[in-house]
């Protein structure tokens, strides 16, 4: 996804951390058909206005077969809107559909929410998971599915906290990597859901954390130290506490 929310942090570095290989805590086929890749490709007015963008990558998963949840950025930078169907191109694993969709609401207080998608055309293969009622605590392992390359990945990681300060307040705050790679969560990440290890839907990832440095070779973008949070999401409370008012 082109566009994406980052907060510059610093993190201070509380204990010398290793990088280490994270196995997931449930098998990813378990969550088969729950999460997809969401693609909006421009019109040919639309590429007028932005002719080096093609259109908007990003993530949802199935609230039902006629739902997809996914993050409020996401859809505004698609262009969708509560009364016009436009089409959307959705991968679940090898499958593709193209599906008009609009936005049937949007949930939570925080300065990130989240946007429910009514699907025009109902999915037969949607999965639809569980949610997970109670908070997360500190070091719950947790999974997400992501689709760099067009390839659906399960990828694990642990929850540090919920913020406490200023945009972060209330988010959840994750640490997620792959070996050494702490950008395995990056562009086109936004939406995906954070599942723990009953393959309970906890959480919504909104964007990641990085500091931009400057050097004399340009900028350069790093994570966070290892043992921090580099990944910040929207706790799934914000669209169940939308229900429950109703």
């Amino acid at each position: 996804m082109r566009r994406q929310t980052c907060y510059a942090l610093t993190w201070a570095l509380l204990a010398s951390v290793q990088p280490r290989a994270e196995t997931s805590c449930i098998d990813s086929a378990v969550l088969a058909h729950s999460t997809v890749g969401i693609t909006r490709y421009f019109d040919e007015r639309e590429r007028a206005a932005q002719p080096d963008l093609l259109g908007i990558q990003g993530i949802g998963w199935f609230q039902s077969a006629t739902s997809i949840v996914t993050v409020e950025h996401v859809v505004a930078a698609m262009g969708l809107s509560t009364s016009d169907w436009k089409i959307l191109s959705i991968q679940d694993g090898a499958e593709h559909h193209s599906i008009g969709v609009r936005i049937e609401r949007v949930a939570g207080a925080g300065p990130e929410k989240l946007a429910v998608l009514e699907l025009q055309t109902a999915i037969s293969s949607a999965q639809s998971a569980p949610i997970r009622m109670s908070p997360l605590v500190p070091d719950d392992r947790i999974v997400t599915m992501i689709y760099p390359d067009r390839q659906r990945r399960a990828v694990s990681g642990r929850f540090v906290q919920y913020g406490t300060d200023g945009k972060l307040a209330g988010a959840g705050l994750l640490e997620i990597y792959e070996g050494d790679n702490r950008f395995v969560i990056d562009h086109g990440a936004s939406g995906a859901p954070v599942f723990d290890c009953e393959g309970r839907i906890a959480a919504v990832i909104a964007t990641i954390v990085t500091q931009i440095f400057r050097t004399p070779f340009g900028e350069r973008r790093i994570s966070t130290a290892w043992g921090t949070p580099n990944v910040v999401s929207v706790p799934i409370r914000e669209l169940v506490g939308s229900l429950e008012s109703r």
